[in-house]
């Protein structure tokens, strides 16, 4: 499986998580908007084809995750994506706003 690269791309209002995978052009996306000073609403998680299949929006996801266990951000799973993953990990319910 090819190395993914995850980065976070803030800004004052949202923000976007990429995923840039070895070898390939296509890059994966996980965009947010900002509620308030400890909220993120997870409102698109977009995998081109090109990259489909490699598990590009789990790696997008847990990387949102990741940021909120640390920052202490909590959020509201609005994408379809996001929200599937929140009931398939329950252990994550304290962070859902």
């Amino acid at each position: 499986m090819a190395k993914t690269t995850i980065t976070h791309h803030a800004a004052a209002d949202g923000g976007e998580y990429h995923a840039a995978v070895e070898g390939a052009d296509a890059i994966g996306r996980l965009t947010y908007k900002m509620r308030g000073a400890d909220v993120r609403v997870a409102d698109h998680t977009l995998v081109p084809p090109a990259i489909g299949g490699q598990g590009v929006a789990a790696q997008l996801v847990e990387a949102l995750i990741a940021d909120a266990k640390e920052e202490g951000f909590r959020i509201v799973p609005q994408c379809s994506y996001v929200e599937a993953a929140f009931r398939k990990h329950p252990e994550w319910s304290d962070l859902r706003a």
